[in-house]
C-alpha cells in the first residue's frame, strides 16, 4: 500500500482508478488485479470496503444519485413553487451528471453486467428519485403551471433522455461550460412543460 493512501481516501481511490480501467479495457476485461495495482493498495483492502468488482460499478453509479436525491431533497425543501423548483433540480442533474461524466459512461455501458441483485436496487433508487421528481410534476399540473396532456411518465422520460445523452457530445474542453449546458436545456425542457395558456401569458 503506497504512504499516501489513508483509509478514508481508499474507496475513492478505488472507484477512480476502476473509472478508468473500466473506460479503457471495459469492465468484464478489468480484473481486481489490475484495480488494486493501480490503486496502490492490496485486495484485502478493497474487499475490507467493496464485496466484489460488482460493488465497485454499482457504487460508482449509486454514489452520483445519492447525491442528487440529496439536492433534489434540499432544493424541494426551500418551498419554492413548482416551475422555480423543477428548473433548479434540473440543472442540478445535468451540472452534476457534467461532472460525474465519465462515471456515468461507464455505468451505463455495463449496467447490464450487474448481478441480477444489483440491477433490482439500481431501478429501485432510480424509481425513488423518479417519484420525487414526479411529485414536483404533479404539484405543478394541480396548479396548472404545467401541461397536463402528456402523461408523466413521458414527461420525465424527456428529460432524463437528454442527460443520459450528455456523454456522447459534450467535451469539458468544448467551448460551452457545464452551467450554460443546464441552463439552455433546462429552458428547452420548460418549454415544453408549462402549460399553454401560462407561456402565452408570460409571452403576452
Amino acid at each position: 500500500m503506497t504512504s499516501e493512501a489513508t483509509p478514508s481516501s481508499i474507496p475513492e481511490k478505488l472507484m477512480q482508478v476502476s473509472v478508468e480501467l473500466f473506460a479503457e479495457h471495459g469492465y468484464a476485461q478489468t480484473s481486481v488485479q489490475q484495480i488494486v495495482d493501480a490503486a496502490g493498495v492490496t485486495k484485502g483492502a478493497l474487499y475490507h470496503y467493496f464485496k466484489s468488482k460488482d460493488d465497485l460499478l454499482f457504487d460508482i453509479y449509486d454514489r452520483l444519485l445519492s447525491m442528487q436525491r440529496e439536492h433534489l431533497e434540499a432544493i424541494v425543501a426551500r418551498g419554492l413553487d413548482p416551475e422555480a423548483t423543477i428548473r433548479l433540480v434540473c440543472e442540478d442533474v445535468i451540472v452534476t451528471s457534467i461532472e460525474g461524466l465519465a462515471d456515468g459512461a461507464v455505468f451505463f455501458r455495463s449496467q447490464h453486467m450487474l448481478s441480477e441483485k444489483r440491477q433490482r436496487e439500481v431501478k429501485l433508487r432510480r424509481r425513488a428519485y423518479n417519484d420525487a421528481f414526479e411529485a414536483i410534476l404533479a404539484r405543478g399540473r394541480a396548479d396548472g403551471v404545467f401541461r397536463t396532456d402528456i402523461p408523466p411518465a413521458i414527461l420525465i422520460a424527456h428529460f432524463f433522455s437528454d442527460v443520459h445523452y450528455l456523454a456522447q457530445w459534450y467535451s469539458p474542453g468544448g467551448p460551452l461550460t457545464k452551467q450554460q449546458v443546464a441552463s439552455e436545456l433546462t429552458d428547452l425542457y420548460l418549454a415544453g412543460l408549462l402549460a399553454p395558456n401560462r407561456t402565452t401569458r408570460e409571452n403576452s
